[in-house]
């Protein structure tokens, strides 16, 4: 069992860790911290640290011989960005590289918006709207 002050961090592979750090920080507002060798850097200015590693596309993903390909893809986790603005956010986020995939749609909940980074790594644009996701409580 964790302990209840317990955190967690982000780990996001990418195929070249200086477009990735120049894509987060412009699309984000994030900004370097450590870096760890050449091939991972710490990203801080969220609300947890996200750190970028560099796997070469081609690279060995898994000891059953799996590799990493950098087309876009889904996978079981990606990030949701909440934003006040997501007009706003969406305009950044577009200029730094990012693929719109969604335009942005009302739910009852707030605005989303559906992209992806320049690696094919999927994410959301959340501005929630005053009830956030209590509006969908019965």
């Amino acid at each position: 069992m964790l302990p209840s002050a317990a955190s967690f961090i982000v780990n996001l592979d990418v195929p070249d860790i200086t477009s990735a750090e120049a894509f987060y920080t412009q699309a984000f507002g994030l900004h370097a911290g450590r870096r760890l060798g050449p091939g991972a850097l710490e990203l801080l200015g969220g609300p947890t640290p996200l750190y970028l590693l560099q796997n070469d596309a081609g690279s060995a993903a898994t000891e059953d011989g799996d590799v990493r390909d950098y087309e876009r893809h889904w996978t079981p986790l990606h990030l949701d960005w909440v934003v006040d603005d997501i007009e706003v956010a969406l305009r950044r986020v577009v200029a730094a590289g990012a693929t719109l995939e969604q335009s942005v749609r009302e739910r009852r909940w707030g605005k989303i918006a559906v992209l992806a980074d320049p690696f094919g790594h999927g994410f959301c644009l959340i501005q929630f709207s005053d009830a956030g996701y209590d509006a969908l409580l019965d």
